[in-house]
Formats: C-alpha cells, structure tokens, sequence
C-alpha cells in the first residue's frame, strides 16, 4: 500500500460513520487469536476507543488461539469478554438425531453459534458486528455462510492478505500474530491454506494480476463462482 497510514485513517473514519448512520454506540468483533481478527481489533479500537468490545469464543479449539487472543487485547488495551460455546456445540450437535454425511456441516456450526453469540453482545450494547472476512477468502468464499459472514460491517473485504500483514505490522500485532499460519480453527492442525489448496500468495497474485499458474487460476475461478451465493442476498422470486 502506498499509504499505510492513510488508509488506516480512512478505515477507522469509515467504521465511525457507519456506526453512526446505524444510530449504533460502537463495534463489537470476535478475537480468535488470528491475524485479521487482530486488524479488525486495531482498528476498532482507534475508532471507538471506549466502545470497542472483543469477544473471544472457543469451541474445542486450541489453546493457544485464547491466548493469542488475550495476547492482542492485552497490546491493545481492548476491553473483552469470554464465552466457551463448546457445550453448546455438544448440546446442539447432540440434539440433531441424523447421520452426519458432511464434516463441514459439523465444522460450520461453529463459526454460526459465534455469529449468534456476537449478535447477543451487539444488541445488548446497541454495538454493531465487525467481521474479519478480506479480500482473498471473499473471492472464493473461504467463509461460512450466515456464520463468520454474518455481520454488519466488512472493513477487510477490499485488502488481499499480504495486505492485511501490511496493516498489521502498522497497528503494532504482535509479530507470533502476523507470522503463525492463518486457520479457520474448525478442527485440529487444519489451516487456510491446505484446505483451499494453494497459498494465499498465489491467490493475491490472482487477484491482483490475473495471473498464476493455470491449474490453480482454473481452481480459483470455479471457487468464486461456485461461491456467488454467499456473496449475495437471496433470490427472490418475482412473478
């Protein structure tokens, strides 16, 4: 980016005028200890440094992810609060009397009990839900749909990843945040990466130039595509 600073100025404007259109207070976000909920954080909190609430939810995930998570709020000074959804993801898994035939429809409970969560914080506190989602998961729709999407604002959603490093280093992330290999956490040793199938510097190349190698550019278009209902409101049917 050519202006680092400028662009975080515009970001932290844009997040107060939103918030103000929405008659709201401030922001509330989920803290998973991963590189853009960490942007996402820095930049709340310059905008709303006394209406900024973290919220850091684990759901049989590492450990190390609440403490990468503390790890942020503690540099940031953000004011935060826990709620541990695995017993609610046991009660409600155990209460679906059906063969599960789908791992991802098991994994995405996850990311939708913590959209739910979110939402109770934001209108307990007349906050609005800022989501993490950037530019390359949106292109080809690494995201749960109506979970880690489901949100009022997507302050990222234009910036690659390489970019969100950028903005990162800028808002003062721990570094152990910037470098670790960035996961959805849905299940043990899973990263974005290897689920997708190729990285995220040949995904941004993509995105920026048209370019890459042509098996991969290939998967990455039918990724996209296959994804535009997640990007989009639902159909409606009009006689």
């Amino acid at each position: 980016m050519e202006n680092i600073d400028l662009t975080i100025f515009n970001l932290v404007k844009w997040l107060q005028e939103k918030v103000e259109e929405a008659g709201a207070k401030g922001l509330v976000f989920g803290l998973s200890g991963g590189i853009d909920s960490a942007v996402v954080a820095g930049l709340a909190k310059k905008a709303f440094p006394n209406n900024s609430l973290g919220i850091i939810m684990p759901c049989h995930s590492d450990s190390i992810d609440e403490e990468h998570g503390v790890l942020v709020a503690e540099k940031l000074n953000l004011d935060t609060e826990k709620v541990d959804l695995s017993n609610s993801f046991d009660v409600l898994f155990d209460s679906i009397k059906v063969e599960n035939k789908n791992k991802m429809a098991i994994s995405n409970l996850k990311p939708r009990l913590r959209m739910t969560t979110l939402y109770y914080f934001a209108q307990n506190n007349n906050y609005l839900v800022v989501g993490s989602s950037n530019k390359s998961e949106f292109t080809v729709g690494y995201f749960t749909k109506h979970g880690d999407s489901g949100v009022d604002l997507l302050p990222l959603a234009s910036f690659v990843k390489s970019e969100i490093r950028e903005l990162a280093k800028s808002l003062g992330i721990p570094n152990i945040i910037i470098e670790k290999p960035p996961t959805a956490g849905l299940w043990e040793n899973q990263t974005d990466e290897k689920e997708m199938g190729f990285s995220y510097e040949v995904l941004d190349n993509y995105i920026k130039t048209g370019k890459g190698p042509k098996e991969l550019v290939n998967k990455i278009k039918k990724m996209n595509l296959v994804s535009q209902h997640k990007r989009a409101y639902p159909p409606i049917f009009e006689e």
